[in-house]
């Protein structure tokens, strides 16, 4: 099966076909950087990066690039409240993203571009609009001309003469029409600014990743992705003023993920319930935060709560202790041929999990496979006769998926056993004399390395979970 994708454009999966044979570029919307990300601006960071790693599990060399919104009202409004500049808020909150981003597992872009650090390739792109009567400028900004891309609305599917301006559209006293958008703003006083044509000011939203998406990856994407939220107007603009530049297609693929709810309520700042990646990675495992949003798919709303958390770290902690049990079996198991029915059950449920990712991405499906495989391996892990290389085929098959899935964290250290048993008996010492701290760190300790310990009758035991 030939991996299908569900073009927002169309409407509909299509077969994927890069532009260039072998390659693929993608552009994905990132954040502005003002504040500390959000769980709604984590759910397309680790959506694409599947997707990146998917590609490129498919043989595919991926080229990644995730902007940076480092100037606009939000952080000027930031700075003014805090008394720093904007680029220092900027610096705080991009470093704050890699953080974040890291924890979750999340690999880095091969660019992530900045808005202020490519202002003349932002300028040069709007005077070519200009210069091609697509754009004007009027009192020192410089505003699109919608009327003159006939397409405009065909992503999102909005009519231009039905259009809510001032709910949808930003209304300006200097636009020749409501629905036009602006691409340069005139600087007011004290604000941040960079000289142009037209006056000192700064880019528009939209215009920084038509020219950071051109100038680094071309005049048309293969994949273009960001939040469902973005395809008005944001992206509908980018397809725009993009066309109009270049006359090719911005992105032959256009992908969005579904919008996040808080308890089954909408997530916004006006209803306060916005969750920071940054507070919530400090309560919960950041693997299970991935896995989490892994078992919805990827185009269907997510509700997050508690409850939801809790199912994720409970199916979470049943593959990674299966894997563990793996890695340590394998350690004493003695060589031997494969086991023709395990190795049937690999090629079967390795098929399952190829299609289900081939299927736009199917990654709910795709963790079905896992916990699959994980039942065939916990049963192969009964046999008294089992086999490092029948082991080894159950290992590397997880492994391989877990590079796409990324939800197991890398392994800890193994105590050898013997190293166990003496742990446990300095427990036992440190508790007889009373030294409670001790004996709690050394708990922690075995709980950290996968070790369960038993009071039985015939006294203390421990085993690897």
């Amino acid at each position: 099966m030939s991996l299908k994708v569900y073009n927002t454009m169309t409407r509909s999966k299509e077969t994927f076909v890069p532009l260039t044979p072998g390659k693929v570029n993608m552009y994905v919307c990132g954040p502005t950087v003002y504040d500390y990300i959000h769980i709604g601006n984590a759910r397309p960071a680790i959506f694409f990066d599947i997707v990146r790693r998917y590609l490129e599990m498919s043989g595919y060399e991926v080229q990644y690039v995730v902007n940076f919104t480092d100037v606009d009202d939000k952080l000027i409004r930031k700075a003014e409240q805090s008394g720093e500049t904007v680029p220092q808020i900027a610096e705080k909150f991009i470093a704050a993203y890699h953080e974040d981003i890291e924890a979750l597992g999340i690999r880095k872009a091969d660019r992530n571009p900045r808005v202020t650090e490519n202002i003349d390739e932002i300028v040069s792109f709007i005077e070519a609009l200009v210069d091609k009567g697509f754009a004007y400028a009027s009192g020192g900004d410089v505003y699109f001309r919608t009327e003159k891309f006939e397409e405009y609305g065909k992503l999102s599917h909005q009519n231009l003469s039905e259009l809510q301006f001032g709910i949808r559209v930003e209304v300006g006293e200097r636009k020749e029409n409501p629905q036009d958008f602006v691409l340069w703003k005139g600087a007011k006083p004290g604000e941040i600014h960079w000289p142009s044509p037209w006056g000192e000011g700064r880019p528009g939203w939209h215009i920084e990743c038509s020219a950071m998406a051109r100038k680094y990856l071309g005049e048309t994407l293969d994949i273009h992705g960001g939040g469902h939220d973005l395809q008005f107007p944001h992206h509908e603009c980018e397809i725009a003023q993009s066309e109009c530049m270049t006359g090719q297609p911005l992105a032959h693929y256009w992908m969005h993920n579904g919008y996040i709810h808080i308890n089954n309520e909408k997530m916004s700042k006006s209803l306060g319930n916005g969750i920071t990646v940054h507070q919530l990675v400090q309560q919960v495992k950041p693997q299970t935060l991935r896995f989490f949003f892994l078992s919805t798919h990827y185009r269907n709303p997510l509700n997050f709560s508690e409850e939801g958390l809790e199912q994720a770290g409970g199916g979470l902690d049943r593959i990674e202790n299966g894997v563990a049990n793996l890695r340590h079996r394998i350690t004493v198991a003695p060589q031997g041929e494969i086991d023709g029915r395990v190795y049937e059950a690999v090629r079967r449920i390795k098929g399952q999990f190829r299609e289900k990712m081939d299927d736009d991405f199917n990654t709910p499906d795709a963790l079905t496979a896992v916990f699959d495989l994980i039942s065939e391996s916990n049963t192969y892990l009964k046999t008294a006769d089992a086999n490092a290389d029948t082991l080894r085929l159950l290992l590397d098959t997880l492994e391989e998926w877990n590079n796409v899935l990324g939800i197991l964290s890398e392994p800890a250290e193994e105590l050898l056993d013997e190293e166990v048993e003496r742990l446990i008996v300095e427990r036992t010492e440190a508790r007889k004399s009373k030294n409670w701290a001790r004996a709690d760190e050394i708990r922690d300790l075995l709980t950290e390395k996968g070790i369960q310990l038993e009071d039985t009758p015939q006294g203390l035991r421990w085993r690897r979970k």
